[in-house]
This record gives C-alpha cells, sequence and structure tokens, in this order.
C-alpha cells in the first residue's frame, strides 16, 4: 500500500535526523579520537648534568612528564663520532584505548661508567629523548629531544712537590709548594682530614701554588699528610708527604673564680645569652662551656673563605706588654677550692696599660668586628691564604668589615669584655681556622725559614 504523501514527508525527516546523528556521534567520535590519540603536546622533559665535564663515572637525573597521551619511550645515549653508547632506554607499554595511555610522569637516576663504554677522551654529546602515545608522526608519538655538549675527561691532574715542611709541631705552622698540571676545581694539603686549601704563589709562576698548614694544639702525632688535586671531572690524584712531628710539653695554668668575678661576668653574658638558666656558677659554665664550642665554630666558619693573595708581610706585630697567659695553656678552674672545668687557652694574653691601642699585626682585611662570647668585643683580620689574626676582650673597636687594614694601623682598644677578669689584650693567630701559636708569627727568622727561603728556593 502506497504511503500518502504526509507519511512519506515524516520518513523522510526521520532519515534526515538520524543522518545528522550519527554524521553529528562520527565528528565527535572523529574530535575525540584526534583529541585523545592525536594530541600535538609533547612531554616535558628535564635533564640534570652537574657539569660539562665526565670523568670515569657520572651521575645525571632524568624527568619527564605528559599530561595528555602520557609517555610512552625514553632512551639516554652518549655519542662520539661513529660511536653511541646506552645510558638508559624504558619502554612502557600502552594500558589504555580510551584515556592516558602510558604514566604522567617518570624520573630516574642514570649512571654512567667510562670503563667498558667504548668511549675516548674528548668531545661527545648527551642526548636524551622522550616519546609519548600520540599516534601522530606516524605513530610513533610526539617527540622531545634534549642535547647536550660534553668533554669525557679521565685523566687525573699531576703533582709535582717543590717544597713539603720537614719539620711542624702541634700548634705549629708550615707550607708546602706545588705545581700542577692540568685544569683544576679544589686542590691543597690534607693532614689528618683537615683541608687546607692551595692559592697561587703570586710570584708570576703559572700553576704553582702555596699552602698554609697546621696541627691542632692537641695533636699527638700525623697520620697522613698528601696534596690533594681534583678537577672539574672528578678525577683527583694525591702527593703524600711525611712531616717529621714535633711534641710540644703540656703547660698547666690554675684559674680560681671568685664570686666577685661571676657578679662582674654574668650579667654581660647573660644580656647577650638570654637563653641561659640557673645560679650565677651554672651559667659561668655554660658560657665557658657551650657558648665557647659554639664561639670557636663561629671562628672557623669566618676562616673557611679566605683571599686567595697574601696581604701581609715580614714577621706579625706583637703588642707591647707582659704576657698573662700563653698559647695551649691547659687550665684547671677552681671554685671555691673545688674544680668545676678544664678547657685550654688558644692565643696569648698581653697586658700593658688600661685602654692601650691595638695595632693590626700585619695587613689584612677585617672579616669579623663584633661582640662574640667569651671573646667579648672581638676584630678578626684576613691576611690572605688562610693567615688569620685575632684580637679580643677589646673596649672599643675602630674598623669595620670590610675595612682594609695595614701593618700598625690601630684596630681597638684593650679592655675587659668577654671571659677577662681585667684589661689585656688576648692575641691569636690561625691558619685556615686552626689555632697556632704566635710566637712562630712573631719571630722574623722563623718567617725567613719557613715561608720566605722556600718560596725563592722552589724556582730552581
Amino acid at each position: 500500500m502506497a504511503l500518502s504523501g504526509k507519511a512519506k514527508a515524516k520518513k523522510g525527516n526521520f532519515l534526515k535526523i538520524f543522518i545528522l546523528i550519527c554524521l553529528a556521534f562520527l565528528i565527535a567520535a572523529g574530535v575525540y579520537v584526534s583529541i585523545v590519540f592525536f594530541e600535538k603536546s609533547p612531554p616535558v622533559v628535564k635533564l640534570d648534568v652537574n657539569n660539562q665535564y665526565l670523568g670515569k663515572s657520572g651521575e645525571f637525573t632524568v624527568s619527564a612528564s605528559d599530561d595528555e597521551s602520557g609517555l610512552q619511550a625514553l632512551r639516554m645515549i652518549i655519542k662520539q663520532k661513529d660511536k653511541e653508547h646506552v645510558l638508559f632506554e624504558k619502554q612502557f607499554p600502552r594500558s589504555s584505548y580510551t584515556d592516558q595511555a602510558g604514566p604522567a610522569t617518570f624520573s630516574e637516576k642514570v649512571l654512567f661508567e667510562f670503563e667498558g663504554s667504548g668511549l675516548e677522551n674528548g668531545e661527545a654529546e648527551l642526548i636524551l629523548t622522550v616519546n609519548d602515545f600520540s599516534l601522530r608522526n606516524t605513530f610513533s608519538g610526539n617527540l622531545a629531544e634534549i642535547r647536550t655538549k660534553l668533554i669525557i675527561d679521565t685523566i687525573p691532574p699531576k703533582i709535582g712537590m717543590l717544597h713539603a715542611e720537614r719539620y711542624i709541631r702541634n700548634g705549629g705552622s708550615g707550607i708546602v709548594i706545588y705545581e700542577i698540571t692540568g685544569d683544576v676545581s679544589r686542590h691543597g694539603a690534607e693532614i689528618d682530614g683537615f683541608y687546607h686549601g692551595g692559592h697561587p704563589v703570586g710570584d708570576g709562576r703559572d700553576n704553582v701554588y702555596i699552602a698554609y698548614i697546621a696541627l691542632p694544639y692537641d695533636a699527638e702525632g700525623i697520620g697522613k699528610a698528601a696534596i690533594i688535586a681534583e678537577d672539574v671531572a672528578g678525577n683527583s690524584s694525591s702527593y703524600v708527604f711525611s712531616p717529621v712531628f714535633q711534641q710540644e710539653k703540656k703547660k698547666a695554668d690554675r684559674i680560681n673564680i671568685t664570686d666577685g668575678f661571676l657578679s662582674a661576668k654574668i650579667p654581660e653574658f647573660s644580656q647577650h645569652h638570654p637563653e641561659m638558666t640557673g645560679n650565677m656558677k651554672e651559667k659561668y659554665l655554660h658560657t665557658n662551656r657551650i657558648i665557647r664550642q659554639k664561639n670557636n665554630a663561629a671562628i672557623l666558619e669566618l676562616c673557611s673563605e679566605t683571599h686567595s693573595e697574601r696581604m701581609w708581610e715580614d714577621r706579625f706585630l706583637r703588642m707591647a706588654g707582659a704576657s698573662r697567659s700563653g698559647f695551649a695553656d691547659y687550665r684547671t678552674y677552681f671554685y671555691k677550692g673545688k674544680e668545676i672545668d678544664r678547657q685550654v687557652h688558644l692565643g696569648m694574653d698581653i697586658a700593658s696599660t688600661r685602654r692601650a691601642e691595638v695595632q693590626a699585626a700585619n695587613g689584612g682585611k677585617v672579616v669579623f668586628a663584633d661582640y662574640l662570647g667569651i671573646y667579648g668585643n672581638m676584630i678578626l683580620l684576613d691576611h690572605g691564604q688562610g693567615v688569620f689574626s685575632l684580637y679580643s676582650h677589646l673596649s672599643k673597636i675602630d674598623v669595620a668589615v670590610g675595612d682594609g687594614v695595614d701593618k700598625g694601623t690601630v684596630i681597638g682598644l684593650t679592655g675587659k669584655t668577654g671571659m677577662a677578669g681585667g684589661d689585656h689584650l688576648h692575641f691569636s693567630m690561625l691558619v685556615n681556622g686552626v689555632f697556632v701559636t704566635p710566637k712562630e708569627w712573631w719571630d722574623q727568622q722563623w718567617i725567613e725559614v719557613t715561608i720566605e727561603e722556600p718560596l725563592v728556593d722552589s724556582r730552581f
């Protein structure tokens, strides 16, 4: 039976609607497929490389992310001429056809070992490639790539010893002079694990260096002494030397702590260290032990940075006056006849007139000029190449951090701030933060024999 015109029209409209719905579905599906399977955004990649140089071993950190189709593959190689050394490869299986197909993030530490790599010393290129799960680029995905130029260097620097200190005592100083072949990032002398940085000798000789060395006051020998050198690729060399150790005799000193001393000093310490608790004797012991330890740690930190050029000449000045206490005096403290503490005095106490002028012992630069616990008002001068001088218990400071001073410049006045019972100067010498006896540095003959003559002799 033939359809009426109205029925035919209705059927035709339905067919059109159906076709439009199908077309809309196909368009939506196409858009979805295009967005999900043919997305255009490449992965985000990060490669941490410590420096341009690569030694016998190395470490890299690889990070990648892709928030759309997900990560598919990572590959990291070192290319050198016609050689390729694969450092790392990672392939992820597709985990979904309707959503993100691979992981959104990935991070890994990649190690390099020169031995067995087939590579040689010289220029190379580090190449990292990362693909995602997009079907673009003939189904290989969007590509992110990082290329970094490298220099492979597995040859350690060479050290030539020009002068090594022959004799050194506990609390004493000395020098080593050496030559280095090759570029280095760090070099100096290491004595029983303590590092003394090296500096250019400053007389026009390239690659010739001096390191000032010292032994702590309580050293009982020398286990190992060596010049060490490390280049930017991490290659290192060492040259062992063996100075003869000379033992200094211990010197004992007795200090009587009175109530009058406590009454005069504890308010000062409490003002600067309000955290202290207890009675006056307990606060005194806290100052003499804990604060002393913190003060010496702060001084060591101040001495960790030094000018590479020598700023001093000839012997260091000694302030005129009578010696009151010596370097490395082993002090026993008594209160009301009973022993309460033991400490070591790391300087020379010199007494003159009250508020006597204090002169810079040699040329240098002010690196500290302020109050510091047991030292009271204190000045620390950097004389270059690791040599420092310290002036404490001052009543007045006449210089500021950053000031340059000449030998003999008045930098302050003596006093009794800090752990001082009377007006005097506490003077210390330090080598790379190690307290040493000032007597050597006050002696022109010691300066000539220990430092100046070896510098001249090392030229021949």
